[in-house]
């Protein structure tokens, strides 16, 4: 069964999303941008971020130019653990320790095999649930 996995970007992100789309299998539900003009990264940081956390899919992965723009906006959402991820050892510690949903990569930061690399090491590793992560995640939900 192929995974459901949300897809947005600004307009610095177009070609590695199309990149990403193109080499890594998943059904991708794209949110856009789809062109290079200039567009605001969080609207489409919120419409990912609430595909996310309606359950519409079970990851998102969001692209600007350096990915910490989408990712601000992503974590405005309450039910959202957005994370930068700049290698394949920081997207496995961020699902396992952190439970993260959301991926941030920054197009003019990482290259497209790299970015490759670090979407298909987020999506396979799992939420190491129970302990100490569950107890930290949880409290992330507080709302201040």
């Amino acid at each position: 069964m192929t995974m459901k996995v949300a897809i947005a970007c600004d307009h610095g992100g177009v070609g590695l999303k199309g990149y990403l789309k193109d080499n890594i299998e998943a059904e991708w539900l794209d949110l856009g941008t789809d062109g290079t003009d200039s567009v605001d990264y969080p609207d489409f940081g919120y419409k990912l971020a609430e595909a996310v956390a309606d359950g519409e899919v079970e990851f998102g992965i969001a692209i600007c130019g350096s990915g910490i723009g989408i990712s601000m906006a992503c974590n405005r959402h309450p039910k959202i653990r957005a994370a930068v991820c700049t290698n394949t050892t920081m997207a496995r510690l961020t699902r396992i320790d952190n439970n993260a949903n959301i991926l941030c990569l920054g197009a003019r930061l990482t290259g497209e095999i790299l970015a490759k690399d670090i979407v298909e090491e987020f999506l396979k590793t799992p939420f190491e649930a129970g302990g100490r992560h569950a107890r930290r995640v949880n409290k992330l939900d507080k709302v201040f």
